[in-house]
């Protein structure tokens, strides 16, 4: 059978999958390349040929279809069985195998790190005019994570990388501000992973780079593009006060959500709620219970914080509602604060009296199954999707109060300036 017969009879297979509903069997015929090649004969019925019809699919969507794949030959064989009976006696079976995936490259050890991901990283630092380097020079910068001495010199008057950094960087100044990402002795755009990620945690390092805000807003940026890689920046420990970061491999969507919590606590300051944030990502898959307990908790701790910087007295006996309450009047998020004549007011009611329920529902779960009130031997406990969901809408509720608070103190700040 010749090419242009072949796509006669697949486009016709196709139709009929599609008449039948069976969209997976279609997209796999009308997606990948097929070729047909006989590999039997039978002396039956006067002979009769036998053929495969190859499907040839990337190896990862292979993999990806499973045991899948023997539900969906089974389909498009039928299918051109219906096609060819009436044209011929000899048999027909579709078959999905894995096309080549030569790539010259590919003993080479796989970064883990799109170049792409480290690219726009790179673009993010340009357009903010943030020096990599931070308050160090570049000599002592990159001391912290490279042998200088070791790494050889671009410029024979000097006998190791130490040198003609130092000539170039801080002698001269002559060579470009990323010139460093270029440069083949640290291979940070195409090499392994790990010496990227040390030296993004080494740019936001505390003896880098003191400012803390300056800190949170870089580590936000590395995370955004690091993160659909599988990778995240994490606060491994305080140096006087100030977060140092670590690496990591991100393991579950759980981890966002701990990681921008993190990012609120840090904004805030609020030591204890640091701590709940390590319960949480303790908890989230070993123990669901606990992580719906000390989200709720989380939230209370925010909402008190808050309201401390901002000087409004609240008592131990107030609630989560009552202190949501406080905080949403403080920082005008109640409906009453918008005017019937604003452009889809009755959207951001909704939105603003669904953000503070969150709260209340939270606190009803905790009641029902978290630690707050112990559990009765009828229950069999949550999983750790109904701790994420928990500690979703708990982020999500700190994280807005937290931007709003801020955002609200810096008008207030330009104001009595």
């Amino acid at each position: 059978m010749d090419d242009s017969e072949l796509e006669q009879i697949l486009a016709t297979v196709h139709a009929l999958l599609i008449a039948e509903d069976m969209v997976d069997a279609a997209d796999l015929v009308r997606l990948y390349p097929a070729r047909s090649e006989q590999t039997g004969y039978d002396n039956w019925n006067g002979g009769t040929a036998i053929w495969d019809v190859y499907f040839e699919v990337p190896p990862k969507e292979y993999a990806r279809l499973g045991a899948r794949r023997t539900q969906l030959e089974e389909q498009v064989t039928a299918r051109l069985k219906t096609v060819l009976e009436v044209e011929t006696q000899d048999w027909y079976s579709a078959k999905i195998v894995p096309a080549r995936a030569y790539r010259k490259e590919w003993r080479v050890e796989e970064t883990g790190l799109p170049r792409q991901a480290r690219v726009n990283i790179l673009d993010g630092l340009r357009l903010e005019g943030t020096r990599w380097n931070g308050t160090l020079d570049e000599v002592e910068f990159l001391s912290r994570i490279f042998d200088l001495q070791v790494l050889p010199s671009f410029d024979t008057r000097f006998k190791d990388a130490a040198g003609d950094i130092w000539q170039h960087c801080i002698n001269n100044d002559d060579w470009e501000p990323d010139w460093v990402f270029s440069d083949d002795r640290f291979k940070l755009l195409d090499g392994p992973a790990e010496p990227f990620l040390n030296f993004l945690c080494e740019t936001v390092n505390p003896v880098v780079r003191p400012d803390r805000e300056e800190v949170l807003k870089l580590v936000s940026h590395f995370n955004d593009q690091l993160r659909p890689s599988g990778w995240e920046l994490y606060e491994e420990e305080r140096i006087a006060g100030r977060p140092r970061f670590a690496h990591r491999v991100l393991t579950h969507n759980g981890d966002r959500a701990v990681l921008r919590a993190r990012t609120v606590a840090d904004a805030l300051d609020a030591g204890w709620m640091a701590k709940a944030i390590e319960r949480l990502e303790r908890a989230i898959d070993g123990d669901p219970d606990l992580a719906i307990g000390t989200a709720k908790e989380l939230v209370e701790a925010c909402c008190k914080t808050i309201l401390s910087n901002r000087g409004i007295p609240f008592t131990k006996s107030d609630d989560l509602g009552n202190l949501t309450k406080k905080l949403t009047k403080e920082l005008r998020l109640v409906p009453e604060g918008i005017t019937d004549e604003a452009k889809g007011a009755d959207n951001i009611r909704l939105i603003l009296r669904n953000l503070t329920q969150l709260t209340n529902n939270l606190a009803q779960l905790r009641g029902l199954y978290g630690t707050g009130h112990g559990r009765d031997g009828r229950h069999r406990g949550l999983q750790p999707r109904h701790a994420r969901l928990a500690v979703a809408s708990a982020v999500a509720f700190i994280d807005f109060i937290a931007e709003t608070h801020r955002h609200l103190a810096g008008i207030e700040k330009r104001i009595e300036n």
